[in-house]
């Protein structure tokens, strides 16, 4: 079961995904008090839940850790939205609920991940006239 990040522990997940790269708790927290009052430990504690909830891993560097994102925002979006999903008594009229709130942008990146998925089918050919 995925549960949701909390506010704070998706801000930082937030920095971790769009930086893609090992972060400092240090260089998190610069980052956070350009916008908030925040503390050292108040970020340290954040990422320590996040590492020991599986979200993020860490190495150590001298007395300090460095995290990354054990998966992608995509990989934890997906996860939600199946979540949600599986929890439906009606799966169906769910889908027919969520696609109908969606902008036509989503629909074209809906679209277009369908194509993904078909492509990427075992035996299937790409039919070039479709890209």
């Amino acid at each position: 079961m995925v549960r949701p990040l909390g506010e704070l522990e998706d801000v930082v997940m937030t920095r971790v995904w769009e930086w893609n790269r090992p972060v400092t708790v240090r260089e998190v927290l610069e980052d956070l008090q350009q916008n908030r009052s925040i503390a050292y430990t108040t970020v340290m504690t954040v990422m320590d839940n996040l590492h020991q909830k599986g979200w993020l891993r860490r190495s150590s560097e001298g007395r300090a850790y460095r995290y990354e994102a054990v998966s992608t925002r995509a990989a934890y979006s997906a996860a939600l939205m199946n979540e949600a999903w599986a929890a439906s008594d009606n799966p169906a009229a769910a889908l027919v609920a969520f696609f109908g709130m969606m902008s036509q942008e989503q629909i074209e990146a809906l679209r277009d991940a369908l194509r993904v998925v078909h492509l990427e089918q075992p035996g299937d050919t790409p039919d070039v006239s479709e890209r």
